[in-house]
C-alpha cells in the first residue's frame, strides 16, 4: 500500500508541486515563528531602548542605541535578587514534595494496585478538567484556617507547596512510564527479598530519570509562572514571589526598566527549557510505548 502524504507523488515530481509546497512550508514557519517568537524579541528589545525610545509612536523594530544599563537598574531598584531568591526556594520546595508525594502515588497506582485504584485515577484525571481559577476560592478558604490543624498559611511557604502537590497531570505522566516497566523486573527485585519500598528505590527510580525530569521541570516553571494564588496568599513584600515582586514595585518605574525586569524574570525557564528540551520531549513520549 503505498504511503498517504499531503501531496501526491504526480504533484511532487512537477517542479511547479515542489516550489508550492516548500513556499507553503516555508509560510507556515515563518508564521509559528512570528507568534511564538514575536513577544520574546518585543520584550527584549525593549528593555535596551532609552525612555524616550520606549515610548516612541510609531515604535521602533529595532533599538536605535542599546541601553544595557536598564537591567541593572531594574535588578538594583526593584530588589529582583531577593525575589529570584524567594521564587527558587518556592520552587525547590515544590520540587521536592511533588517529587516524594507524586512518584509515592503514581507507584502505588501502577504497581501495588489498590482497591478502587482506578477510581481513584480517574477522580484525579477528571480535576484536569476544571479551571484553575474555579479552585482559588476554595483553596484559599482551606489554607486560611487549614481544617483538623487549624493554622492559617498565608505568608509562609507550605501555601505554595501544598497546592503544587496534587498535581494530577504528574501522577498520570509518572503512572504510565511505571505501567511501562516489565513486570519481570519487579518480580526479580522480589525474589532478592527486596520490599515494596527497596523496589521503588533501586529499581524503578533509576529507570525513571527521563520522565522525572519532565515532572521536575513542570515543578518548578508551574511555581515560577505563577501569579495569582502568590499575589493572594503572600501578601508579605519580604515574602512574595518574581512576578508578584514585579507588579508590586512597578508604580513609578520607567517602563522600559520594567520591560528589563520582565526579560530578567522569564530568562530562566527560557534557559531551563532549551538546556532540557531533548530530555523534556524524551520524557513526555517515554513510556508511551511497551516494549
Amino acid at each position: 500500500m503505498a504511503e498517504r502524504t499531503l501531496i501526491s507523488p504526480v504533484r511532487w515530481s512537477r517542479p511547479r508541486g515542489r516550489i508550492l509546497y516548500w513556499s507553503v512550508l516555508a509560510l507556515v514557519v515563518a508564521g509559528f515563528t512570528l507568534v511564538f517568537l514575536g513577544p520574546l524579541y518585543w520584550m527584549a528589545a525593549g528593555g535596551l531602548k532609552g525612555t524616550e525610545e520606549f515610548a516612541r509612536v510609531p515604535p521602533t523594530l529595532v533599538p536605535h542605541s542599546v541601553h544595557t544599563a536598564n537591567y541593572t537598574a531594574a535588578w538594583r531598584v526593584m530588589d529582583l535578587a531577593r525575589l529570584l531568591a524567594n521564587t527558587l526556594y518556592y520552587a525547590l520546595g515544590a520540587l521536592v514534595f511533588q517529587l516524594v508525594l507524586d512518584v509515592a502515588a503514581a507507584y502505588s497506582l501502577s504497581k501495588l494496585r489498590p482497591v478502587l485504584g482506578k477510581a481513584v485515577l480517574g477522580m484525579m484525571l477528571a480535576t484536569l478538567m476544571v479551571p484553575a481559577a474555579v479552585l482559588v476560592v476554595p483553596q484559599y478558604l482551606t489554607v486560611l484556617d487549614v481544617p483538623l490543624f487549624e493554622r492559617n498559611l498565608l505568608n509562609s511557604p507550605w501555601v505554595i507547596w501544598l497546592p503544587s502537590v496534587t498535581n494530577a497531570f504528574s501522577i498520570f505522566l509518572l503512572k504510565r512510564f511505571f505501567d511501562s516497566i516489565p513486570r519481570e523486573v519487579l518480580d526479580a527485585a522480589a525474589i532478592d527479598g527486596a520490599s515494596a519500598l527497596r523496589t521503588l528505590r533501586s529499581v524503578v527510580l533509576p529507570m525513571s530519570r527521563p520522565v522525572l525530569g519532565v515532572v521536575s521541570i513542570f515543578a518548578v516553571v508551574g511555581v515560577w509562572k505563577d501569579f495569582l494564588w502568590p499575589m493572594l496568599t503572600l501578601p508579605d513584600p519580604a515574602l512574595q514571589t518574581l512576578n508578584v515582586g514585579i507588579y508590586s514595585l512597578s508604580r513609578g518605574v520607567p517602563e522600559n526598566h520594567l520591560t528589563a525586569a520582565l526579560v530578567i524574570a522569564s530568562a530562566p525557564t527560557l534557559i531551563l527549557f532549551l538546556i532540557f528540551q531533548r530530555n523534556i520531549m524524551g520524557g513526555l513520549t517515554a513510556g508511551s510505548l511497551k516494549g
